[in-house]
């Protein structure tokens, strides 16, 4: 059975960067492990479920799946897990990624060993696209170097954060995702003018934000060689 692996932040994910993947994967057949840089179960950005940030139908359907899905609940220590036992890694987003999952050790690891096996993908969302950063490959090289990817951009970020990169919770923001990784050496090009921004590059799948979720997903879906859950 095809499997994937979801490394969730325990400082705040974006809803419904991780539900839809989530969802998306298990319609198409995929078993999924949920894992958290602790152990703990993760913790979702209440802003993410706030009918006023997302709408009233996106707010009720992450909020349904987050209580519900008990995978969510009972998370494995990233630093018992590799990605050598699943198809897929998946790392959904949201500002929380840059101070757990970004900067652990053994999220990297999982990054790298899926990229660069013969077998796995991994898809990285939004903030969570910041890993690539900080990921060496086995050379010991920047693992984006002269990928073409996808982030959340700074143009967005503006609108965030105030003028001393303070989040509205009042935590500094440490970096902002796209500029560290073109830094890194990544081909960066988030669309701006397109509804959604998802990008392949040999077993690199990344995606803008939100609002690409969906597509991100279905892209994972195809990749894995599986077929698309018709949408109900």
């Amino acid at each position: 059975m095809t499997n994937a692996l979801f490394v969730v932040s325990e400082e705040g994910y974006w809803a419904e960067e991780c539900v839809e993947p989530l969802t998306t994967l298990s319609d198409a057949g995929v078993d999924v492990t949920v894992a958290t840089p602790s152990g703990d179960p993760p913790v979702v950005d209440e802003r993410s479920t706030d009918p006023e940030n997302v709408g009233e139908e996106t707010a009720e359907h992450v909020r349904d799946v987050i209580e519900s899905d008990e995978r969510l609940d009972d998370p494995e220590p990233l630093a018992t897990v590799s990605a050598d036992g699943y198809d897929s890694v998946v790392f959904p987003g949201g500002h929380g990624t840059e101070w757990d999952v970004n900067q652990d050790k053994h999220a990297r690891t999982l990054l790298r060993d899926a990229v660069e096996g013969d077998d796995g993908t991994a898809l990285v969302v939004c903030h969570a696209v910041g890993i690539l950063a900080f990921t060496r490959d086995s050379d010991g090289d920047l693992l984006v170097e002269g990928r073409q990817v996808t982030g959340f951009p700074n143009d967005w970020e503006e609108g965030i954060v105030d003028e001393h990169d303070r989040m509205p919770d009042g935590r500094k923001l440490p970096y902002w995702v796209e500029d560290e990784v073109k830094a890194a050496g990544g081909e960066w090009d988030a669309e701006l003018d397109a509804d959604a921004s998802v990008r392949t590059d040999g077993d690199l799948i990344t995606a803008r934000g939100p609002g690409s979720s969906s597509a991100a997903a279905e892209t994972l879906v195809e990749a894995l060689g599986l077929d698309v859950p018709s949408q109900a």
